[in-house]
C-alpha cells in the first residue's frame, strides 16, 4: 500500500478551484473545504476493520457490517477545525482530540501551545486533519506525539501538500499514511505552499491575512 495517496476525482478538481481562487468568499471557501474533506475521509477510511452484525429489516434478519476499531479525529488548531465536521459526518462516534500549534514566523517551525491528550485509551486509528501540509513540521510534531500516546495507525488528511513537506514526513515517519487532494511542487521564502491557496485558517475564519 502506498504511503502517499493523491485522491483523484472530478469533484476534487472542481472544488480545488474554489479553494485556490483568491476571490472565493469565506462561506464558499468553508463549503469547498467541507466537501474536499469528506471525499478525502471516504478514501482514507476505506480499509477500516469491520465486524459482522445482525440487522433486522422490515422483512427479515440479515447480516451487516459495522466499524470494529476506535477512531480519533485530531485537528491541528486552528485550520484543521474546518475539516472536523465532514469527517464526523462519516464517523459520528469518533472522538475528537485537539492539538494546538502555531508557526514561528522567523523559523517557520511549529510551536505547541495546547495538548489535552490523555495518558491512556489511545484510538486504534488517528485521522490527523489539516488543510495544508506545508513544511511538514506541524504534522511531524503531531505524529510524534500520537505515537508517544500509543497510536499505531496514523493517517493524515490534507487538501494541499507541498512536495518538500511530504518528503519530510515520509522520511521521518515511513508508516504514517497521507491522503491529499493536491501536491504542489514548492514553498516560497515564507514557507507557504506555491501555488497553494494562501492561509487556510484566515480564509476559513475570515480573519485578516498578512499580505
Amino acid at each position: 500500500m502506498n504511503q502517499v495517496t493523491r485522491v483523484e476525482h472530478p469533484l476534487i478538481e472542481h472544488h480545488l478551484c474554489a479553494v485556490r481562487d483568491a476571490t472565493t468568499r469565506p462561506s464558499e471557501f468553508r463549503a469547498a473545504v467541507h466537501r474536499l474533506a469528506m471525499i478525502l475521509g471516504v478514501r482514507a477510511t476505506e480499509d477500516l476493520v469491520t465486524q459482522p452484525t445482525k440487522v433486522s429489516t422490515p422483512l427479515c434478519d440479515t447480516t451487516g457490517y459495522t466499524i470494529a476499531c476506535n477512531v480519533g479525529i485530531v485537528p491541528i488548531l486552528r485550520a484543521g477545525l474546518g475539516m472536523v465536521d465532514p469527517v464526523l459526518t462519516l464517523l459520528p462516534d469518533a472522538a475528537v482530540w485537539h492539538l494546538g500549534l502555531y508557526r514561528n514566523e522567523e523559523t517557520a517551525e511549529p510551536v505547541g501551545y495546547y495538548d489535552k491528550l490523555p495518558r491512556e485509551n489511545a484510538p486504534n486509528v488517528a485521522l490527523v486533519v489539516d488543510p495544508m501540509l506545508a513544511t511538514g513540521g506541524s504534522i511531524d510534531l503531531v505524529a510524534g506525539r500520537l505515537k508517544q500516546w500509543g497510536v499505531d495507525d496514523i493517517r493524515v488528511l490534507s487538501i494541499i501538500a507541498s512536495q518538500p513537506g511530504i518528503d519530510r514526513l515520509t522520511r521521518d515517519y515511513p508508516d504514517v499514511r497521507i491522503f491529499v487532494a493536491a501536491i504542489d511542487p514548492e514553498l516560497n521564502d515564507r514557507s507557504f505552499i506555491v501555488p497553494g491557496l494562501g492561509d487556510a485558517g484566515d480564509r476559513i475564519f475570515d480573519t485578516p491575512q498578512d499580505g
